[in-house]
């Protein structure tokens, strides 16, 4: 795992708590080939819209209404995305996402390895979103984001 990785998945995990969701916090950051951020996003409901708990908690409204931390980063950008990457945190981007992250002209995304119990809700998903990023040429990039070892090797890395 590269430093960079690293760094750009634990600013990924960090923009996650800003989320109202009780269940799923998300976050993405989106950074060019020269590793400056372009934008980030977290998952919520859109600028405007009543977000009290109470909706989070009702999980039909809550789908119809959120926007996905990887939508957020891309409508936040103001700016193209092509050839840019992508990190997010707790896992890889949903099959939508994974379209228009396609769509916008991201080539790379980094990402920690689904974990066995978001794996229950979104592996399909995420398989779609395998399938599409391996077809398109979209570089993904899945790490033990948990590994104690790797994460104490990029922090001594980056002391460097």
């Amino acid at each position: 795992m590269s430093s960079w990785d690293m760094r750009f998945l634990e600013m990924a995990k960090h923009i996650s708590f800003w989320s109202k969701d009780p269940s799923t916090k998300v976050g993405a950051v989106i950074f060019d080939e020269n590793r400056r951020i372009v934008s980030v996003g977290y998952n919520g409901f859109p600028r405007g819209v009543n977000d009290d708990q109470e909706r989070y908690f009702d999980r039909e409204i809550k789908y119809r209404m959120i926007v996905h931390a990887e939508a957020n980063a891309m409508i936040f950008a103001q700016r193209s995305l092509s050839g840019c990457s992508i990190a997010t945190y707790p896992f890889m981007p949903c099959s939508v996402c994974a379209a228009m992250l396609i769509q916008s002209g991201i080539k790379r995304c980094v990402a920690p390895i689904l974990s066995d119990d978001l794996a229950k809700r979104w592996s399909e998903s995420c398989n779609a979103s395998t399938i599409m990023f391996a077809e398109a040429g979209v570089d993904l990039t899945l790490h033990n984001f948990q590994d104690k070892k790797a994460l104490d090797f990029c922090i001594a890395d980056a002391m460097l």
